[in-house]
């Protein structure tokens, strides 16, 4: 039982928190990935119905300045702005918030330290360590950033992405962490570690294997839980076991559709 009001419990109402209110609904929430560095990308993205887009810092071609961009233009739309920091360092997690993104992804979480880690340097005091000083996070929220302070400690996502061998075998106290909000199943990665290949080809007892595993904990532990797709069949087909799906990613799918269209005329 959490002994600060989380994103599950809050009774902050701010209808600018389009994921966290769907989520909160327990019907399906929708992402997807953006990783090219255009705020009209962001902005038309944003504009598709979608709860959330996840500006992707990690693997994506997205600098400081594009991040910034992109929050801006996704949350004007009403879509609730996401980022994936590529690590978790406090810096990086100070900044991507400073941004007024509704919430953080952290890659290749493995252990209850790290999520710990990362909750504290995500949370203003007396929750954590969090910085404050930002005058940009209000536009976002919607609220002057005083109310902004008050709100954001319960109302931001923190989700930690599970994507090893070594995450998956310490799931269960990662999901006990206080302050965790959602677990993002990355199936590539988790791929690499378990097969040794990607993308798994869902046969593999050992991967099956985990990732029911992660979603049991998460359920367990009370956290929502999440993974990647790659169509909106796969999407509803999941939907049944997951809280929320990521949908694809711009540049795989502008390159699908591109390619499909050729072969249209061509094949």
């Amino acid at each position: 039982m959490s002994s600060w009001p989380n994103a599950h419990n809050t009774t902050v109402s701010n209808p600018r928190l389009k994921l966290l209110n769907q989520l909160r609904t327990g019907d399906t929430a929708l992402m997807t990935f953006i990783g090219l560095p255009s705020v009209r990308l962001a902005q038309i993205v944003s504009s598709t119905g979608l709860d959330a887009v996840i500006v992707d810092c990690e693997h994506g071609h997205v600098g400081d300045d594009q991040m910034h961009n992109a929050v801006a233009g996704i949350a004007f739309n009403g879509c609730s702005p996401i980022i994936r920091i590529r690590s978790p360092h406090p810096d990086l997690i100070k900044r991507a918030l400073d941004t007024g993104a509704h919430g953080l992804m952290i890659p290749m979480i493995n252990t209850a330290e790290e999520a710990a880690a990362v909750v504290k340097y995500s949370k203003l005091p007396p929750r954590g360590l969090r910085g404050q000083g930002s005058p940009f996070p209000g536009y976002a929220f919607g609220v002057p950033i005083p109310e902004y302070n008050k709100q954001c400690n319960e109302t931001l996502l923190t989700i930690v992405q599970i994507e090893t061998k070594e995450g998956v075998e310490n799931v269960e106290s990662i999901c006990a962490v206080d302050g965790v909000d959602m677990i993002f199943i990355g199936p590539n990665d988790l791929a690499m570690s378990l097969l040794g290949y990607a993308p798994a080809k869902y046969t593999e007892p050992v991967f099956l294997e985990a990732i029911d595993k992660v979603v049991k904990a998460a359920k367990k532990h009370g956290k929502w839980v999440s993974k990647l797709v790659y169509n909106g069949q796969q999407a509803k087909d999941a939907a049944k076991d997951f809280d929320c799906l990521a949908v694809g990613s711009d540049s795989k799918i502008l390159k699908e559709w591109f390619t499909e269209q050729v072969n249209v005329v061509r094949g």
